[in-house]
């Protein structure tokens, strides 16, 4: 396992935009499913966007059309960029890597500690 950090957070109001960061805290950690959840009050961690290294992208149902996903290799690490933000959008937003590129966040190995995002309407 890996740690990895994320920023990036913060509050917006309904509409506007933010532009999560993960890096991990070992060099050359890469690994080829690399992706973004979230977790609100209440709720169960959910996939919110998942990259491989071949470039194939996964996007949860409810961020489809809003939400971009992204992977510099040469700086190791990964984005995702937040348009159209929604008050249901709020959570806590965590980075993981080691995955099977799913959607399902038990099946990620390294986690970072998370960021929170709030949207206020």
């Amino acid at each position: 396992q890996v740690p990895l950090v994320e920023s990036g957070g913060g509050s917006v109001q309904a509409g506007g935009s933010l532009r999560l960061t993960c890096a991990a805290s070992t060099y050359g950690y890469s690994p080829y499913c690399m992706g973004w959840f979230r977790q609100a009050p209440w709720k169960e961690r959910e996939g919110v966007a998942t990259a491989d290294s071949d470039g194939m992208i996964t996007y949860g149902d409810s961020v489809k059309g809003r939400f971009t996903i992204s992977r510099d290799y040469a700086e190791n690490t990964l984005y995702l960029q937040m348009n159209s933000l929604k008050p249901e959008d709020t959570a806590m937003y965590y980075c993981a890597g080691g995955g099977d590129c799913s959607l399902v966040p038990l099946m990620y190995k390294s986690w970072g500690q998370g960021t929170q995002v709030t949207v206020s309407s």
